[in-house]
């Protein structure tokens, strides 16, 4: 371990057990005057959503999200990603336990900017956000987060699902397999959630199936297109490396986008795609 490392994982340590000592009891959090009917009413939807996904799901009974913690900033994290510029790759940290992961989260929103200067300075591509959720793998009680309740009803219902979906079932070096199984489940669990909850003529069900089919139709087509930017970046020769002719690829994956794809979308969740700032590390978040 480099001393960059251990400070890293002092520090994120640290704040991990803060965030853990900051934790109120549900029934605390529910009298909280702080927090308004609606975020009240989403803590007993999470709680709902946790005894599902053990209950109904049979994913692995934890003391995940019987605990509430409020935020003093609008994400509990901040996450960095990074990939070379002519190759689609992503770049990896190594940790304990977890092994290599394509990301590298932080507590605070400086410490995430200063490591994405320092991999732009060396020539990466980078993608940092902003994190509602996130789950420390069983290894300890994670608890319902004042950022999650930001989301709509069956996103929160998702995000509970997918994460218990980690802490039952977590693949060292294996990001992607791990993300994509979550989001599967997530997706499907959110259905038969509602499904039970609401019934078969459910609007919400009917909201969950299009946002669904909306990933599955864009996630096929940007797989296609992935595909052919990868291609393209090893047919050329380090003398046409060129930034321009490298942005006219985004532009048409995104000019593509608007006339192909976005007609097909029965939601808004990817109405905005062709308005980002694409680069290989914001695109291969999204694969």
């Amino acid at each position: 371990l480099s001393s960059c490392q251990i400070n890293y994982i002092a520090k994120s340590a640290y704040n991990q057990f803060s965030l853990m000592n900051s934790q109120i009891s549900l029934e605390e959090a529910l009298k909280d005057p702080r927090l308004n009917e609606d975020q009240k009413r989403k803590i007993q939807l999470a709680k709902k959503a946790r005894e599902f996904a053990e209950n109904d799901l049979a994913l692995k009974p934890t003391k995940n999200y019987t605990k509430f913690v409020l935020l003093d900033r609008p994400y509990v994290t901040y996450v960095v990603n990074a990939a070379p510029k002519w190759k689609l790759e992503t770049y990896k940290w190594r940790y304990p336990i977890i092994g290599a992961m394509p990301y590298k989260g932080f507590f605070n929103e400086a410490d995430a900017k200063a490591e994405e200067v320092l991999l732009q300075k060396e020539d990466l591509d980078t993608y940092m956000r902003g994190v509602s959720a996130y789950s420390t793998l069983g290894w300890f009680k994670d608890p319902i987060l004042s950022s999650m309740l930001r989301y709509k009803d069956y996103d929160l219902v998702n995000t509970i699902i997918h994460e218990t979906v980690h802490a039952t079932l977590f693949i060292k070096h294996e990001a992607d397999f791990n993300e994509r199984m979550a989001m599967f489940i997530g997706n499907k669990g959110a259905e038969l959630f509602y499904q039970k909850e609401e019934g078969p003529e459910s609007q919400t069900l009917v909201n969950i199936k299009n946002e669904n089919a909306d990933d599955k139709l864009f996630s096929e087509w940007l797989s296609r297109r992935l595909k052919s930017l990868d291609d393209w970046y090893k047919k050329l020769s380090p003398s046409e490396q060129n930034e321009a002719i490298r942005q006219q690829q985004f532009d048409q994956i995104q000019k593509d986008f608007q006339i192909e794809m976005l007609p097909k979308m029965k939601t808004e969740s990817y109405k905005k795609f062709h308005t980002l700032k694409l680069n290989n590390a914001r695109l291969l978040v999204y694969r």
